[in-house]
């Protein structure tokens, strides 16, 4: 039944697909004896391949294969294309010195994997033919790509080896010919060659070439009629072996990057693909989608011509005719190390440079490298023993090649960090033309060229899908400060002074450096005012740009090897069960031994015993093994190979699976739920002005995918300001006005050169939002420049800056005029509070649209003092930003009236009290926005501080104190705790609400969803790749053992009454207890116990699930209906506090009597009671209440040893939903989805 049932299944690849050996046809040999016996031939022409022999797993007999049954290792392959190879049959003559009866062997099929065609296949390994030599060879490798027509590539090894032509045995398709003896030839010097050939699924050049030198050594001893044997066997290990988990690689080039159409070259056969491969590779994550066929045999020149991207390779000889017959090829000699173009067009061959700045730091990072081991080992003692040195040699390599690795990461970054500012990720947008605009002028002609691409095409679908693969990771790593706190802000991007003043220090430097070369035959790079030239990589004079482009020290991890157990022949069902069961069990062995902190090396065990399981048959401890890799390490988990496993399975191996809770979780997740990547939409535009008149929600769309503005609320009042007076609809001419205007704006703002006596009188993250024209004040004639702190004056004659005001010290502006011989000038008059003279200025037909956005920033900044959040500037900085893009978008007497519609915080200024309560303003410190950015507030799920680590290993950013947001549909945020800058934006656990979060040690996350997963985040690379699924209900709380600063365990419990105990370590499930009233929303540790909040009752229960005492509501609230919603426990104090559903009021019961009545504390005002936390003497209630008759989140801290309220806080405009402690110096608050923020809180 199980044999049956597994006859789709299909495994991954095993190590190999394929055998074969290859040479001249036997027609061919014998009449090569003739020709070569003549005297005087010294040359003798060349032979067409064939293929003589194929061998392709299983390698078990057929009886066996039937006698094994299910337990069989074969599975049933799927199958492939067949091709029906037939063996010659010999002659039936018996010839002297063989006895028997004749043999006359049938014919056999035999499977061919895909993408391998043995039509092509004797070409490839012969790329030049079989040439026959007079004397003997040396033995040769070289590497092959095999492409089938759905893209799927395969990879070949590929031994030739020379052997003498001998006179009375031959062999073919593995059976032994007896012919004639003719005339010894072996005086005559005839060698012919033979390669033997090996398909992989995986790029494994080096291991396969190591066995095929393996291999080669042992067929020279063999007698030519006998290495079919030692072939198959050879093959027979080789297909036994299953495939780890493959990993990716990194590097570029201009000429992939613009997809050209390129043809490699070199002398020597194992180059091409070996290069070749190098750089496809290395573009990673960049994905070359175009034909790719490293080696061309002769008779496949004619490939060449295709007029479509490419990438292939051809021999030396052939370079001049391919340059002559072929048109735009890039043309690279591997052996000259020299890039040249066809002839015919070298005049239009268009190939960009890299971006300078990129290419000089890379090429610097380059040069820093230590290329060559025998000077990096100068300083040390010859090794005697060679093993040792061949250590060394490895290390040194490994380390190199991390090394490359992350420098031509480091220059994808630079070249494409940026075009994250450029996507609208709602709308899955990515404006390239405002991209290109923020380019140099001499890289444009690169970056035109590559946006095309359908390589960037598919990197902008990760990006907007925000995967966090190697390029977002060293993104991460690689972020400076200022983009750290672009990060937070809502308001549109301007230079800063600190970019301004680089700008200016290293314009001289950057136009008079000078690229020269590295490579035979490069040239010097060109400046960028110059129209670019074609070339490649250059080096650069290294002055000025020292310390910025020192290489990583990157120190590759040791790597491990494991030993796979000895294959035993005749290869039979007894041998081949007996070598899994060996296999699993020096599996299980090293599990055993690995350290519990090594999850890394245990999935990719877990990952091969679940492979092995499969090949024996043992469905249910193959998905045991998957299970625990998929808690372990989801990036290598085979989803589609689990799912066909389950479907193959009979009816009674299901339900046994099924009966196990952690099988019948997997198989769920598997089969019922749609896997999240067919979810994503691929789709992606490129942003267009609109042909058609727009409502609000096309109007609002539109503008959130030009990437002007994102938050919805903005966007509805810049669409009353455009409409005023008229049709509530705008028309595509209106549009495309306010986007020109808004990015002309924007340009200008770029070229913004303020001199440097200014800027020592402004902040390095000022940024000079408007300039007026030059107008006459009571302080001089100059411009009104306003940045998002300070309005001052750039003096004209003599460039100098006078202060006018900062926002936070205006009292009053106001619009006014002033009389000039018989005219009134419209004037602006600004009150300072630290001044007694009033600033005048003669603004004229700009007055009216300074005194709006002036009166705008200034009631900004007064929110934002008051509210202690800096959030409120940036936005007035956008509502100013727009009013002027209005005015001059309108150009009409109501313009400014228009305009108005956009002075949001003066209204507010003016409408509602801006002052908070005293107590409130005093005991908060700041205000965050988790939601900045996004189209509308987020609501704050949960929070969770996690403290700052010393540990020298560790990067500067990973050592820094961190809170984590979990916002609305399993999105969690990263700020750095120490600057309250974003650390990480937005990553997704899951696409359900976020219930709770604990720090499981310094590397782990766990974040407890509503979707019933545990998603464990590793804190280095901001990615979670390992899930929990044991709980079947929502997650609703996580804890450890207070005090611990590395906890061993963590307890989880979910809403179905499940409470399971963790090892951190193993991430197995120590113990495990069931509630049975359900409704678990909460636990606490204490005394050894746990204490379980359920809405009916607060159970203590023992750890293993046995209950203490049970406090039940029902026996202290007999009048009315009501449950627990949230619990804390004040050991110091013995007491419990618990808040109750529509209560208003704090119940405190004594820990040693529960049954006692409970004290009451009163929250006055206060609607609903949402959390509580305890932090030190304090206990800290979040809820929803009311202020001056007006909704609000409200804190009320309360004194745990009085028992009164010692403050009320007015945290949030909306619901305080979450509360978290900062080491007791800080409590940070949440709020809901209406405003979004979270604030900081000092403790007392």
């Amino acid at each position: 039944m199980a044999e049956a049932a597994s006859q789709h299944l299909s495994l991954p690849s095993r190590l190999l697909e394929l055998c074969a050996l290859l040479g001249a046809p036997r027609d061919s040999l014998r009449g090569l004896e003739q020709v070569a016996q003549k005297k005087g031939v010294k040359h003798l022409s060349a032979l067409d391949p064939e293929v003589l022999s194929i061998f392709v797993p299983p390698f078990i007999s057929k009886g066996d294969s039937q006698m094994a049954g299910a337990n069989c290792g074969t599975l049933g392959k799927t199958r492939r294309r067949s091709f029906r190879k037939k063996r010659e049959r010999p002659r039936p003559e018996q010839w002297k010195g063989l006895s028997g009866p004749s043999r006359v062997p049938e014919p056999e099929d035999v499977t061919i994997p895909g993408g391998v065609d043995l039509l092509a296949l004797p070409q490839l390994c012969f790329p030049g033919g079989v040439c026959v030599a007079t004397e003997p060879k040396e033995d040769r490798v070289h590497f092959l790509v095999l492409t089938d027509v759905c893209g799927n590539r395969t990879y070949g090894v590929v031994a030739q080896y020379y052997r003498p032509l001998h006179d009375e045995y031959c062999f073919y398709n593995g059976t032994t010919h007896w012919e004639p003896s003719w005339p010894a030839v072996s005086a005559a010097g005839c060698f012919v060659p033979y390669a033997v050939c090996v398909v992989s699924r995986f790029p494994y050049y080096n291991s396969l070439k190591d066995c095929l030198s393996c291999l080669l050594a042992n067929l020279k001893l063999c007698k030519d009629f006998e290495v079919d044997s030692p072939i198959k066997d050879f093959a027979a290990k080789l297909s036994l072996i299953p495939s780890p988990p493959p990993g990716p690689l990194h590097l570029v080039l201009t000429c992939f990057l613009t997809e050209q159409r390129i043809v490699f070259f070199s002398s020597d056969w194992a180059l091409l693909t070996l290069v070749a491969e190098c750089f496809m590779a290395y573009l990673y994550p960049l994905q070359w989608q175009h034909p790719f066929v490293p080696i061309l045999s002769d008779q496949m020149l004619d490939f060449v011509m295709a007029p479509t991207a490419f990438l292939m390779g051809c021999h030396l000889d052939h370079f001049e005719e391919v340059s002559k017959e072929a048109d735009g090829l890039v043309l690279i000699n591997i052996d000259h190390g020299s890039i040249t173009y066809s002839k015919s067009t070298n005049d239009n061959v268009d190939i960009p440079d890299v971006p300078l700045l990129a290419a000089q730091t890379f090429i610097q990072r380059v040069q820093s490298l230590q290329l060559h081991h025998e000077l990096h080992a100068a300083h040390l003692l010859s090794s005697t023993d060679l093993n040792e040195a061949q250590a060394h040699r490895r290390a040194w390599q490994q380390k190199l090649n991390c090394q490359i690795q992350q420098t031509t990461l480091q220059l994808l970054v630079s070249i494409f960090r940026d075009v994250k500012n450029h996507l609208n990720y709602e709308h899955r947008v990515f404006n390239s033309e405002e991209f290109l605009k923020t380019r140099a002028a001499g890289d444009h002609q690169f970056y035109k060229q590559v946006l095309d691409t359908y390589m960037f095409h598919s990197f902008l679908k990760a990006r907007l899908n925000r995967r966090m693969d190697a390029f977002a990771q060293m993104d991460l790593d690689t972020q400076s400060e200022e983009d750290r706190i672009n990060g937070t802000l809502v308001s549109p991007r301007r230079p800063t002074v600190e970019k301004i003043a680089s700008r200016k220090s290293s314009h001289l430097q950057v136009t008079h450096r000078r690229m020269v070369v590295s490579m035979p035959n490069l040239q010097d790079i060109a400046m960028p005012e110059l129209a670019p030239r074609n070339s490649s990589l250059r080096l650069t004079d290294t002055a000025g740009c020292a310390g910025s482009s020192a290489v990583l020290n990157v120190t590759p991890k040791s790597p491990y090897t494991f030993k796979i157990p000895e294959i035993h022949f005749p290869l039979v069902s007894e041998c081949v069960q007996a070598y899994y069961a060996d296999f699993v069990t020096l599996l299980s062995k090293a599990m055993d031994f690995l350290a519990p902190d090594n999850s890394l090396l245990l999935a990719r065990y877990f990952y091969l015993r679940g492979l092995v399981h499969l090949m024996q048959g043992q469905l249910l401890s193959a998905l045991l093994d998957f299970q625990n890799l998929y808690k372990t390490d989801i990036r290598i988990f085979p989803a589609d190979l689990v799912k066909r496993t389950v479907e193959s399975m009979s009816a009674p191996e299901r339900a046994q699976a099924e009966r196990a809770p952690e099988l019948m979780r997997l198989i769920s997740e598997i089969l019922d739920k749609p896997h999240e990547a067919s979810k994503l939409d691929d789709h992606v535009k490129n942003f267009k002005l609109p042909k058609e008149y727009m409502q609000l929600d096309d109007f609002m769309k539109r503008v959130q995918e030009s990437g002007i503005v994102k938050d919805a609320s903005t966007i509805q009042r810049l669409f009353e300001a455009l409409t005023v007076g008229q049709q509530k609809q705008i028309d595509p001419e209106t549009f495309k006005d306010f986007y020109n205007c808004w990015k002309e704006t924007e340009a200008e703002a770029q070229e913004v050169s303020l001199p440097w006596l200014v800027m020592e009188h402004l902040d390095k993250n000022e940024c000079v939002y408007k300039l007026s024209s030059s107008i006459r004040t009571n302080l001089g004639v100059g411009k009104i420049a306003m940045t998002q702190k300070r309005l001052f004056l750039l003096t004209e004659g003599r460039p100098g800056y006078v202060e006018i005001s900062t926002f936070r010290n205006i009292e009053e502006v106001r619009s006014t005029s002033t009389a000039f011989l018989l005219r009134r000038i419209p004037a602006l008059k600004i009150k300072v509070a630290s001044k007694k003279e009033v600033f005048e200025a003669n603004l004229k037909t700009e007055c009216d649209l300074w005194h709006l956005m002036v009166k705008e920033m200034w009631a900004g900044k007064k929110l934002a003092d008051d509210h202690k959040d800096p959030q409120y500037v940036q936005q007035a900085l956008t509502h100013v930003l727009l009013m002027d893009a209005v005015v001059g978008t309108l150009q009409s007497p109501g313009a400014i009236y228009a305009a108005s519609k956009l002075s949001y915080f003066d209204k507010m200024r003016k409408e509602v009290p801006m002052a908070l309560p005293k107590t409130t303003v005093e005991t908060l410190k700041h205000k965050i926005n988790p939601s900045a950015g996004e189209t509308f507030p987020q609501a704050v799920d949960a929070l969770l501080y996690t403290p700052g680590h010393l540990d020298p290993a560790e990067k500067v950013e990973d050592a820094r104190p961190k809170l984590w947001c979990a916002l609305s549909d399993g999105k969690v945020t990263v700020f750095d705790a120490s600057s309250w800058t974003i650390h990480q934006h937005s990553f997704k656990v899951g696409t359900a609400k976020v219930n709770c979060m604990v720090m499981a040690d310094q590397n782990q996350v766990w974040v407890g969803s509503e979707d019933s997963v545990i998603y464990i985040i590793n804190v280095h690379s901001m990615s979670c790749n390992k899930q929990l699924t044991d709980h079947c209900s929502s997650v609703t709380d996580l804890i450890v053992q207070d005090g611990q600063r590395v906890p061993s365990e963590v307890y989880s419990c979910s809403m179905d009454g499940t409470v399971l105990a963790w090892n951190v370590s193993t991430l197995q499930v120590t113990s495990r207890f069931q509630l049975s009233s359900g409704g678990l929303t909460s636990i606490r540790l204490h005394g050894g116990c746990l204490w379980c909040c359920t809405g009916n009752s607060i159970m203590v229960m023992t750890t293993n699930g046995f209950l203490c005492q049970e406090l039940k509501i029902e026996e202290h609230f007999k009048d009315i209906s009501t449950s627990f919603l949230a619990f804390q426990l004040l050991p110091e104090q013995e007491q419990l506090w618990a808040a109750c559903a529509g209560r208003s009021e704090v119940y405190i019961w004594r820990l040693k009597d529960l049954a006692q009545p409970p004290q009451r504390v009163s929250l006055k005002d206060c609607s609903e009671i949402i959390c509580m936390i305890r932090v030190k003497k304090q206990v800290w209630v979040g809820s929803r209440g009311l202020w001056q008759g007006t909704p609000r989140g409200k804190i009320y801290v309360i004194d745990a040893e009085r028992k009164t309220v010692e403050k009320e806080l007015v945290a949030h405009t909306d619901t305080v939903r979450t509360l978290c402690s900062a080491e007791d110096r800080y409590v940070l608050s949440g709020s809901g989805r209406e405003e979004g923020k979270i604030a900081i809180w000092k403790g007392e």
